[in-house]
């Protein structure tokens, strides 16, 4: 009886097999075509993020250029960002471009290409960069000396 009994159920899984195989095949055939659509929309989304990201850094490029250095009254220096007078007043000073980008709290780099006329400061920066114009050779050799210690 163990012999039919296991007969039997070997050919009831081969018959259920049999049956289900055509329904497998077309649902594989969906998941394979299901994965590839994934595929593509991610691929479409990174590129649609990716083009995202770079028009918001245009936009922030633009806002900042669109900043005018402001309009201040007769009695202070009016003050437009000149990479010459940058330069001289470094050099004035007596102190390296590192020193320079200390006193103004940038990187040496960053002192480097203002100085040389290649990029042109940020507003926040060309605040900085007046301040330490206005404050004279002494003021700021002092000013540098305690960046320097601390």
């Amino acid at each position: 009886m163990n012999t039919f009994s296991n007969a039997f159920r070997a050919e009831v899984v081969r018959m259920a097999r049999k049956e289900l195989k055509p329904e497998l095949q077309g649902m594989r055939k969906a998941i394979t075509s299901h994965r590839s659509e994934i595929a593509a929309l991610k691929r479409e989304l990174k590129t649609v993020t990716s083009q995202l990201k770079t028009t918001q850094r245009q936009l922030k490029v633009a806002d900042t250029t669109k900043v005018e250095t402001p309009k201040i009254s007769s009695k202070q220096l009016q003050f437009e960002f000149n990479a010459e007078l940058l330069e001289k007043m470094r050099a004035a000073l007596g102190i390296t471009r590192t020193d320079f980008a200390t006193l103004l709290g940038a990187s040496a780099l960053s002192v480097s290409k203002w100085t040389s006329g290649g990029v042109q400061p940020r507003a926040a920066q060309l605040a900085k960069i007046e301040a330490v114009l206005r404050m004279g050779p002494q003021k700021a050799l002092k000013t540098l000396q305690k960046l320097k210690e601390a």
